[in-house]
């Protein structure tokens, strides 16, 4: 009886540890900001073994896009249409990639608008409050590497622009940055009267100047070190790949490196899909090691 017993307490410890080390994906998790004066969403993956170690992990910050059309577009999305936990759990485990944290923060103003940006109306200061609270408040809660060589961010379409942004406002912050389908424009006023029609032209000029990556670029220094690796992908039939062209012909005219694409693709998240094994693996090569 007792043999039976212990057998049974030993095959319950072993159930009990290995769920406890699969990774997991909390997907609906939040945080109260004071910078937004609303609860905030946001989903994030911890590898295999997080919750049976005292490991430190490096993170990933991986940005949502504002679309495509019939998609949700929020701090699910990378799972629920990237199939990314799938992706990251067999990658990870074959050894291809590093065990990391994955974070992505919900860009999504109610049912205003969805915006990375320090808004022009001052009502939704996303930028603000993704460095002051939210990655502050990440990496006080998880156990992520909190050095510049252990984080990375990325992002698709809006995200994908927001990405190219941030890193040109906070380059203390990422060693490795990765850009898909960037939503990336010079001023376009008929554009952003659609996205602002409350705020006129001179305050949408002169509010866009920090957000022009264009403008940005073209006025460096040639040959800048950047200091951040670079990966920038978009698909031949995506109606951005003029743009992404042209953000890849600045850089390359002013000497910073980094890597581009342009393979098979539109802007969805079939695409999407198709290269996340490549620039995930770009920055888990990236990552301090």
């Amino acid at each position: 009886m007792k043999i039976i017993t212990f057998l049974i307490s030993f095959l319950f410890l072993a159930i009990n540890t290995q769920a406890q080390s699969q990774s997991k994906v909390f997907d609906s998790k939040t945080l109260h900001s004071n910078i937004l004066n609303m609860e905030r969403k946001y989903s994030i993956y911890l590898p295999e073994g997080y919750e049976s170690s005292e490991r430190t992990y490096p993170v990933l910050y991986l940005l949502h896009p504002a679309g495509p059309s019939n998609t949700i577009p929020n701090q699910q999305s990378w799972y629920y249409y990237g199939g990314l936990k799938q992706y990251l759990d067999k990658a990870i485990e074959s050894g291809e990639i590093a065990p990391m944290i994955v974070v992505t923060p919900d860009a999504n103003f109610d049912t205003k608008r969805i915006s990375y940006w320090n808004d022009p109306e001052g009502d939704f200061n996303f930028e603000n409050y993704f460095f002051d609270e939210f990655m502050p408040y990440i990496e006080k809660n998880y156990r992520c590497r909190t050095e510049r060589g252990s984080r990375a961010l990325a992002g698709a379409s809006l995200g994908g622009a927001a990405v190219i942004q941030y890193i040109q406002h906070h380059p203390e912050e990422f060693s490795v940055a990765c850009a898909l389908a960037g939503a990336v424009r010079k001023y376009d006023y008929e554009y952003l009267r659609k996205r602002y029609p409350n705020v006129n032209e001179k305050g949408l000029m002169e509010w866009y100047k920090p957000y022009d990556v264009f403008a940005y670029y073209e006025n460096l220094p040639d040959d800048t070190e950047s200091g951040i690796k670079l990966y920038i992908s978009c698909g031949d039939d995506d109606h951005l790949s003029p743009n992404n062209v042209m953000l890849h012909t600045v850089l390359k005219k002013k000497g910073i490196e980094h890597e581009f694409r342009i393979q098979n693709g539109a802007h969805n998240w079939s695409y999407w899909r198709s290269v996340t094994p490549e620039f995930i693996k770009y920055i888990s090569d990236s990552f301090l090691k």
